[in-house]
């Protein structure tokens, strides 16, 4: 009867941990996706996401509670907060191709890590998807709205390129030096120059 109750209880855990490894693995951007065969508007936008993905994916796997609360200073975002503003901006860059208004003063979420994580790569890649085929007319119907109760203020799609999109690969920079400074650096292998991480 207890050989039965441990192999029932070993099995368990098997498919529990199985069940978590499977969950990682279906996050998008452990590699950037093959490029698309034109050089449209939205492809190269598209691919600009893809490799904010894939930095974001390493920069922020493994990280542990001491990488997160980690700053270079009392001024400075801890790891965490540059995450969560990440997030943020994630959101942002998936609102734009659907001229969906960015909520000023929006109630705060409280998310753990592993669920900001997940949220802010499927936004990539949902956004990634949105921009993907599109041409420079459909790209130029783009608007980068935001919302108060006040007023409403809507942007060119430029200011995506140089705010939001530029910010979130700034940010995710500050990850890996963080990262690196609280001792659990990014795996060496990855190599952002061809997508996949190289041996």
């Amino acid at each position: 009867m207890r050989s039965k109750m441990t192999f029932v209880l070993v099995f368990c855990i098997t498919l529990w941990g199985y069940s978590q490894h499977s969950d990682a693995m279906r996050l998008p951007y452990a590699q950037i996706p093959e490029a698309p065969d034109k050089y449209t508007s939205g492809n190269i936008i598209s691919r600009f996401i893809d490799g904010l993905g894939y930095r974001y994916y390493w920069a922020t796997k493994d990280l542990e509670e001491k990488d997160l609360q980690f700053s270079p200073s009392e001024e400075s975002r801890t790891t965490l907060e540059a995450i969560e503003h990440i997030y943020h901006l994630s959101k942002g860059i998936l609102n734009a191709p659907q001229n969906i208004p960015n909520i000023r003063n929006a109630d705060k979420l409280t998310l753990s890590f592993d669920e900001l994580r997940k949220r802010t790569l499927l936004n990539f890649k949902n956004a990634s998807e949105l921009f993907s085929g599109k041409s420079a007319e459909e790209v130029s119907t783009y608007k980068v709205i935001f919302q108060s109760k006040e007023k409403t203020r809507a942007f060119p799609f430029w200011n995506m390129v140089n705010g939001q999109l530029s910010d979130a690969i700034y940010h995710v920079g500050q990850i890996v030096s963080f990262r690196r400074s609280s001792g659990n650096p990014i795996n060496a292998k990855v190599n952002v120059f061809t997508g996949q991480n190289g041996n």
